[in-house]
């Protein structure tokens, strides 16, 4: 049977760069070499911890310095031309490269590095930093300049799904990292820069703080935490999709105007750990919602797509891979911006009720389905 092929190359600074070839890939297998004169990669950055709260803020000065929209001649997501000196040398179907003004990384700790462990960062202090170990890359979902996953096909969904699982295996690998985390950013709404169809990939060198939230929670609660909600909800009326191995639904206490959330059906800590199964029919269902989530409306709907993943070395039996997607979405012309009392203090007011927008998302995704089947 025919495979998604994974190659690995280096851009003309060091950075990986690695393209995965769709299973139908009608592109040859050998790749151009960069060929660019680049600066060398900024240093890492460094990360303060807030007394107040515990929580480490990567200062990464460097990121001020990344490009944003670009015209559309200069897209550095585009395969290289004559007339683009892109990230990417050769056309593709998806590639994976290291950021070149990344907020982790790219140092590692040495080997018997204290920061290496788990639990190094713990405590709270005055002036306390670390450097900001770890990685962070882009994922690029197709060599087309605008769009975003909703917009590629299903062959191509699957690769892309593919590159998720082996980059978390691989960034879960690496020294110091505690917990991988792939999204998408799509809209100027939420502060997207390029309207290339791409997402990133993080990797932390501690446990975030929404994941330390979520194992207190899963300490008092148990750890099927995770496998009585989704018993819970696909009991329900919020469900939006459901399929052999997956379903989605707007949660019970949904803080954003459009919030659904995605749960396979068995317990997996993160992509690495899925089945082939399991990516076959998520590339099918994650673009069905994606598309029934810009049905909503008459133009796109901005969002954040986050996989959220257990971490490396902690609660891997009872945090499953659970997809989170919120849009501040609150109309066709309105947007929920976080304000006085979800900024300041946490404390969120949810503008529509969750079932109202469960019955409105099934209403999009039947439309998109007959409008643009998968």
């Amino acid at each position: 049977m025919p495979e998604i092929t994974k190659r690995v190359h280096r851009l003309a600074d060091g950075r990986e760069l690695i393209y995965f070839d769709d299973v139908d890939s009608t592109l040859p297998p050998d790749r151009a070499p960069d060929e660019r004169l680049l600066d060398e990669r900024p240093p890492t950055a460094t990360m303060r911890q807030d007394p107040l709260t515990g929580e480490w803020i990567s200062i990464a000065a460097a990121r001020q310095n990344r490009v944003v929209m670009p015209p559309a001649a200069l897209d550095p997501l585009a395969p290289q031309s004559a007339t683009n000196p892109s990230e990417i040398p050769s056309n593709y179907d998806v590639a994976v490269f290291e950021n070149r003004s990344p907020s982790f990384g790219p140092a590692l700790p040495d080997a018997g590095d204290p920061a290496a462990t788990l639990g190094s960062l713990d405590g709270i202090g005055l002036g306390r930093e670390s450097p900001s170990y770890g990685r962070c890359e882009v994922v690029c979902f197709s060599p087309a300049r605008e769009g975003a996953f909703g917009s590629i096909h299903r062959s191509r969904a699957r690769t892309v799904i593919e590159a998720w699982a082996d980059r978390t295996a691989a960034l879960s690998a690496l020294p110091g990292v505690q917990q991988v985390f792939p999204f998408e950013n799509r809209g100027a709404e939420i502060g997207v820069t390029l309207q290339h169809p791409h997402g990133q990939i993080y990797s932390y060198p501690y446990v975030t703080p929404r994941t330390e939230r979520l194992i207190a929670s899963i300490d008092e609660y148990g750890p099927t935490l995770f496998a009585d909600i989704l018993d819970h909800e696909r009991r329900g009326p919020r469900v939006v999709l459901s399929g052999e191995h997956w379903t989605a639904f707007v949660p019970f206490a949904a803080r954003w105007p459009i919030e659904v959330h995605m749960l396979p059906h068995e317990h997996v800590p993160d992509f690495a750990a899925t089945t082939p199964a399991q990516r076959d029919e998520l590339a099918v269902l994650y673009l069905r919602l994606l598309r029934g989530v810009d049905a909503l409306y008459d133009d796109p709907t901005p969002y954040i797509a986050a996989w959220h993943q257990a971490p490396v070395a902690t609660h891997r039996d009872s945090i499953r891979l659970s997809l989170q997607l919120t849009s501040p979405r609150r109309g066709a012309d309105r947007l929920k911006y976080l304000a006085g009392s979800e900024a300041a203090m946490g404390a969120w007011i949810g503008d529509v009720p969750p079932e109202a927008q469960a019955e409105a998302l099934r209403a999009a995704i039947a439309r998109a389905d007959e409008e643009n089947p998968v």
